[in-house]
């Protein structure tokens, strides 16, 4: 952290106002108190901050109007709120209008400690940030490359709410890219340098589930043979993205509610609670709404991970991004073969441009990941895109994009064949694969690709 980081506090009690400043001056703060709204106006009507900390109950207001004026005149300058104890629903409403974090009384200096460190790095230097999104994986830019102005006002999104510590709703159909728009909240923002941990909720068991989690201590049950970090301590310091949240059962919900209003969780056969400094992510192609009517989903939960929503536009709103996307796809899979990049073709193109695509941009690469191994001559043509026969019309996305993914399993088994197929060839013609591709019935650049996908050296 930079030894000139300026802070503004204010509070009423100075008990508290010297312990805030004591501790940012440790730190290696310059520290400015204000012991009311007036004062901290005045202040900030002359002055600049690298960050804010206000009480949310003030002698001539509340914070929630400073949040405001600072959101309104200081748009750069991080604001976090105190709060007392359980009063979640305050900090929840300073989230929503733009505040960075939030910390209840009484004060738990660690946890300050980490908030203000945050905070100030998001104002650290902009050249600092750069540096960050570009250490970035590459697939946190893919889903929301393009021109269109869905991708143009998600690309704001994304870049307002990486500066924001409020818990991220994610909502769009499967296949359109939430995890890469939570990927790249997470690298855009201060936590870009700690752990993200996905996690499909779905997938876990859910007899498993609070082990999961939470984490537990050796021979707490049967089966406990050594201690088990949970997801909440391996993404300490980072972000937890919970996907298909919705597939949580109830029961589960409620024990992720408590850790996320309490910042702390408890591993199976613990009897100490574990802070934890974790930002939540989560996303689902359900509708959350209907599931709290059906009793499926908690509403508490859903106003707790809702703070902020993000809608991930499917990819029949945006077509004027396809062309954009199909040639960042297909320099990929080049570059994965070591090979040629190829073009594809009007009447290809202007057939990818009429189809509705129920699985979205996953969809998308899966075509063209197809064409680009059985294309001829660099050149992706009408017959190599293959689309379903009812490409011209708009299928249910939600119902057509869940079955895509229930074939997981059959492409892993016809991988397998395939690979047998290969090896077996390339046996047969002792490892060489021009003669392996003749043999085949395929092209050297398809056959290479082929061996690149499937790992075989």
């Amino acid at each position: 952290m930079a030894n000139r980081t300026t802070a503004l506090i204010i509070d009423d009690e100075p008990d508290i106002r010297d312990l805030l400043t004591l501790t940012l001056e440790q730190m290696g703060l310059v520290v400015t108190a204000a012991q009311n709204l007036d004062e901290a106006h005045n202040l900030l009507t002359h002055n600049n901050y690298d960050l804010c900390l206000t009480d949310m109950r003030l002698p001539d207001g509340d914070g929630l109007t400073l949040v405001d004026y600072i959101q309104e005149h200081h748009p750069q300058t991080p604001v976090a709120v105190i709060t007392a104890h359980g009063n979640v629903d305050i900090a929840v409403e300073a989230l929503k209008k733009g505040a960075f974090d939030f910390i209840s009384k009484p004060l738990e200096l660690n946890r300050l400690r980490s908030m203000v460190q945050n905070a100030a790095e998001l104002n650290s230097s902009d050249q600092a940030q750069s540096s960050e999104q570009e250490a970035a994986p590459a697939t946190a830019k893919i889903t929301f490359t393009g021109s269109s102005s869905q991708i143009t006002k998600l690309q704001k999104q994304i870049k307002k709410v990486s500066r924001s510590q409020a818990p991220i709703f994610i909502s769009g159909e499967s296949g359109s890219g939430k995890e890469l728009v939570a990927r790249a909240i997470h690298y855009s923002g201060p936590r870009g340098k700690a752990p993200f941990i996905p996690v499909n909720c779905g997938a876990i068991p859910a007899e498993l589930m609070e082990s999961e989690f939470f984490g537990h201590k050796k021979g707490s049950f049967t089966g406990a043979i050594q201690d088990k970090q949970g997801l909440f301590q391996a993404a300490n310091g980072g972000t937890l993205f919970l996907d298909e949240v919705a597939d949580l059962p109830l029961a589960m919900q409620v024990k992720l509610l408590r850790a996320i209003q309490e910042k702390t969780v408890r591993p199976i056969g613990e009897e100490e609670e574990i802070p934890v400094d974790v930002r939540i992510l989560s996303a689902t192609h359900k509708n959350l709404e209907e599931e709290i009517r059906q009793s499926h989903f908690r509403q508490d939960l859903y106003y707790r991970i809702n703070v902020i929503e993000i809608k991930v536009p499917p990819l029949r709103e945006r077509t004027e991004d396809v062309e954009t996307l199909a040639n960042m796809f297909l320099k990929r899979f080049a570059e994965e073969a070591e090979c040629s990049v190829p073009r594809l073709a009007p009447e290809a193109l202007e057939s990818l441009q009429r189809y509705s695509f129920p699985g979205n941009v996953r969809e998308l690469e899966n075509i063209l990941e197809r064409a680009f191994t059985l294309c001829d001559d660099d050149v992706i043509d009408l017959t190599d895109i293959e689309l379903p026969e009812n490409a011209a019309g708009t299928q249910n996305s939600a119902s057509a994009s869940n079955s895509t993914l229930e074939f997981d399993s059959i492409d892993e088994h016809l991988a397998d064949i395939e690979k047998d197929i290969l090896v077996k060839a390339l046996e047969e013609t002792r490892w060489n694969r021009t003669a392996a591709a003749k043999k085949l019935g395929i092209s050297f650049r398809q056959l290479r690709y082929k061996l690149k996908k499937l790992e075989i050296d």
